[in-house]
């Protein structure tokens, strides 16, 4: 058996970075040069102090003298992707001119074989993106002059071969990504038409927040609802549809006017989920959906609640302490196989506190208990119990770890009672 080498430890990884051959730019969430090493100031020509600390695209921008010039809109659409999937992205060989340093205004004709790769923080979300650009100019233009012999090798040949469907690769994931733009624009106007909530600009202590599922078409079947009601009384719910994409956004969409017009209706958290459940019945792909239904009482400062198999709100009081709202929770809707009323119960509260609904897609994790995801949640509510209702949304998202989007849909509601 071949003997084990001993691990050396203290091992000097800035100084490796720093002589490492090929060239390797850091740059930080916000696409600022954070770090470069020997290798990238040689082939740029730019000194490391010129570089450190410069929006990227400023360090380097478009040549003006280049009208079909695409690397600048290429590069940010490779690091934007990076950004929101967290996954490494490979570039097709790219033209991108870089200015002649003692030059002002004057570019250099240079080609590139870029990839970036994300590297994550302890919270999940992209704390660095290293960018390797190798310089592949000679190789690119040697491919446009003819040999003496007016003959290339065989070599020469496939490597021309690689390049051109390297470029063709690049043609036709432009033309994708275009696509899925429209798609995707399409599907946003549908669920922002599908969630527009129009008494919600009356509650300036509401904060909502919506993130479909990452690489999804931007719907999904998770919703959040406002209703204004009599005597000031106004209702929340949020919901969630099993399954993603267009299919569990229409049925999310029937199951939200439903109960939407529900608690106008009987003003009732409970009946109003009867009602829903009743109408689930007849709706393909609606049985298991979860909601949670709450009127909030601000003369009385009191909250009646129902739930049917959603994950409990949690009501966060000013000294960072906390209660679930846990005292009335059924099974998903159509779980039953005969309709039984929903239990329903209360809990008073005091003026300052803050209520949060939301879907499971913010506490679960795969492969981990739900009940640590909602201790995880319970605990960043208790470290931020005076914030306002939209930095503490934005706190949750990212302390949880999903500020970019989740396995699952997260629908979140935050009031300011």
């Amino acid at each position: 058996m071949r003997p084990q080498r001993e691990v050396r430890s203290g091992i000097d990884y800035e100084a490796l970075f720093a002589v490492t051959p090929s060239p390797y730019m850091v740059l930080g969430p916000d696409l600022v040069i954070v770090d470069v090493n020997e290798a990238a100031c040689r082939v740029t020509g730019r000194a490391r102090e010129d570089l450190l600390g410069r929006y990227l695209f400023d360090a380097f921008p478009e040549n003006p003298a280049d009208p079909e010039a695409e690397g600048v809109r290429n590069l940010h659409a490779s690091l934007q992707w990076v950004l929101r999937s967290k996954q490494p992205h490979t570039m097709a060989p790219q033209k991108y001119d870089i200015p002649v340093a003692d030059r002002p205004g004057i570019f250099e004709e240079r080609w590139w074989s870029a990839i970036n790769t994300p590297v994550l923080g302890a919270d999940g979300q992209v704390e660095w993106i290293i960018h390797r650009g190798e310089d592949v100019t000679a190789f690119i233009l040697s491919q446009s002059r003819p040999r003496d012999d007016g003959v290339p090798s065989d070599a020469e040949a496939m490597e021309v071969e690689l390049y051109a469907r390297a470029r063709e690769l690049q043609r036709l994931n432009d033309e994708l990504h275009r696509a899925h733009a429209r798609e995707r624009q399409i599907a946003v106007t549908l669920q922002e038409a599908m969630l527009r909530s129009p008494h919600l600009a009356r509650h300036q202590d509401i904060a909502v927040r919506y993130l479909p599922a990452v690489g999804s078409l931007n719907v999904c079947g998770d919703w959040y609802e406002v209703v204004d009601l009599p005597e000031s009384r106004f209702a929340l719910a949020v919901g969630d549809v099993v399954g993603h994409g267009l299919e569990a956004a229409a049925v999310m969409g029937m199951l939200r006017s439903a109960l939407s017009a529900s608690i106008r209706a009987v003003h009732n958290p409970a009946r109003a989920l009867d009602i829903l459940g009743l109408y689930a019945r007849d709706v393909e792909d609606a049985l298991a959906t979860t909601v949670i239904q709450a009127v909030i009482d601000p003369r009385a400062r009191r909250i009646t609640y129902s739930s049917a198999g959603h994950p409990p709100p949690a009501l966060l009081h000013q000294d960072g302490t906390y209660d679930l709202l846990d005292q009335a929770t059924d099974p998903p809707l159509g779980a039953r196989p005969e309709p039984v009323p929903h239990a329903q119960a209360t809990l008073d509260y005091i003026p300052g506190d803050t209520l949060v609904l939301y879907t499971d897609g913010l506490i679960e994790r795969r492969g981990e208990d739900i009940d640590t995801g909602l201790q995880r949640l319970t605990e960043t509510l208790a470290r931020h119990p005076r914030y306002s209702p939209q930095r503490l949304a934005d706190a949750l998202l990212t302390h949880l770890g999903v500020s970019s989007g989740a396995r699952d849909d997260i629908a979140l509601i935050v009031l300011r009672l």
